[in-house]
């Protein structure tokens, strides 16, 4: 369902963008007449980050663009320009490293984008851009697509995206790119050994699945992505208000994230082991749901005390995290909408890092800096591991207490993952509830850059 501004590769005739910043603007005015620093200065034109000043030819036409800028390398700088501009084609002037050209690419894209697939008539920007120089096409166009994946699935309502048909996405994706999928649904869990995936699933009327994607060749480190699939969340028999309800077709914006980060991989051809695992399941209150106190059963043989049937996701993906560890993964990465407390914390812009490697939290810090992708690590503090204690259980999966909610879920999670595996689980919104450029209400994607990021660094030369 995306759509996006259209990048080509040639045209007869385009406009000029000369990407300013107020430095940058001074030392180009110098060079020009005196009508046009008459006319920049007539229209107060300073290169502000979004801004835009037009110049004419003789004839009348758009000869050149000047486009204010505060820097070069985030697409989210180039976003404003699909929408802001008339229709024609349009080339960057000046040299452009070959990150700032892709930055300026993606975020041509990015700003065209349209979650439209429900309305007869869309509206879509008619400016197209050449190329930039430098720019990686088949890396920039394999971003776009895994974008446009989270924001699609996420956005989608949950009356057309539940567990199956989440299912048929991932086979879709494994079709594409030659990997392997098996999928196991219904009471088919409980027998697999995953009843903690079934239990919070059995409520609704349709069957929760474990999906299992694996791709690359078996001499290379295998990586394994997690991510919660909970493809509408009513918070079960502890049920959700109407309000904080609303938005929970994008609960299994996790899943979104893992499928768009495997199909960031596998285009990329990185030597890697490729394995994903999304517990996919709709948290209902039907007949046969879970109640809040019942203890049940996980994959790795612990028994968990159910402290609120709304705390659903940190329970599906204790199974998929034993089962990612029993693997012995290099690398173990999860995506989850799992906490409020979360968002209360650092807003619905910056996800949640936590890890168990403090080597691998710097990497992907370092690498969410560079990319323009933002993350914040938050502490897998041990004092709070008594907040987790139940008098009847190994574990109660939702305290009681009011506080550390994000840091209390991150150390359920840590349970069900191997000490010898190295891990990071993200905790992400997955939501604009802001338009802005490039980045229009709903669902987003959020780390998936970062992460890709520390992938490629990582693995490229393994």
């Amino acid at each position: 369902m995306a759509s996006g501004s259209v990048l080509v590769s040639k045209a007869a005739k385009s406009v000029s963008i000369l990407p300013l910043g107020a430095d940058g603007l001074k030392v180009w005015l110098k060079r020009q007449p005196t009508m046009v620093r008459k006319w920049v200065q007539a229209n107060g034109f300073q290169a502000a980050a979004g801004s835009l000043l037009f110049l004419s030819s003789r004839q009348g036409e758009i000869s050149h663009v000047l486009f204010g800028v505060s820097g070069l390398e985030s697409p989210w700088d180039w976003a404003v320009l699909p929408k802001s501009l008339p229709e024609g084609t349009y080339r960057i002037d000046g040299r452009l490293k070959a990150k700032e050209a892709e930055a300026a690419a993606l975020g041509w894209l990015l700003g065209g984008y349209r979650f439209d697939g429900y309305k007869k008539d869309a509206e879509k920007p008619k400016a197209k851009l050449l190329w930039p120089t430098g720019a990686d096409k088949n890396g920039v166009t394999a971003l776009f697509e895994a974008i446009c994946l989270v924001r699609d699935l996420v956005s989608t309502p949950a009356s057309d995206l539940g567990p199956r048909e989440l299912a048929s996405e991932a086979r879709k994706l494994a079709r594409r790119f030659k990997a392997r999928c098996k999928v196991i649904s219904g009471p088919a869990l409980e027998k697999a050994g995953y009843p903690a995936v079934y239990a919070v699933g059995k409520g609704s009327a349709r069957p929760p699945c474990l999906i299992d994607i694996s791709w690359g060749r078996a001499s290379h480190p295998l990586v394994t992505l997690v991510g919660k699939g909970v493809c509408f969340d009513s918070g079960g028999l502890d049920l959700k208000p109407s309000s904080a309800m609303k938005l929970m077709k994008k609960d299994m914006g996790g899943a979104a994230h893992v499928l768009a980060l495997a199909h960031l991989v596998m285009s990329a051809k990185l030597p890697l082991r490729l394995r994903v695992l999304i517990p996919a399941v709709e948290n209902m209150p039907g007949p046969n749901a879970m109640r809040p106190m019942d203890v049940l059963k996980t994959r790795l043989g612990l028994r968990v005390e159910v402290g609120n049937t709304d705390a659903e996701g940190r329970l599906i993906l204790a199974d998929a995290l034993c089962e990612a560890s029993r693997g012995k993964p290099d690398l173990i990465v999860d995506f989850a909408t799992l906490t409020g407390a979360a968002r209360s914390a650092l807003g619905p812009d910056l996800p949640a890092l936590f890890s168990n490697d403090d080597g691998l939290a710097k990497d992907l810090l370092e690498a969410a800096q560079a990319e323009n992708d933002p993350l914040w690590r938050l502490p897998l503090w041990s004092g709070y591991e008594d907040m987790l204690k139940s008098k009847i259980a190994d574990l109660n999966s939702a305290p009681d207490s009011p506080f550390a909610g994000a840091i209390t879920a991150a150390l359920f999670l840590q349970r069900f993952v191997s000490k010898t595996s190295v891990w990071v689980h993200l905790d992400v919104f997955a939501w604009n509830g802001a338009e802005r450029p490039g980045r229009p209400v709903g669902g987003e994607a959020m780390g998936l850059r970062a992460v890709f990021a520390l992938l490629k660094k990582r693995y490229k030369n393994k």
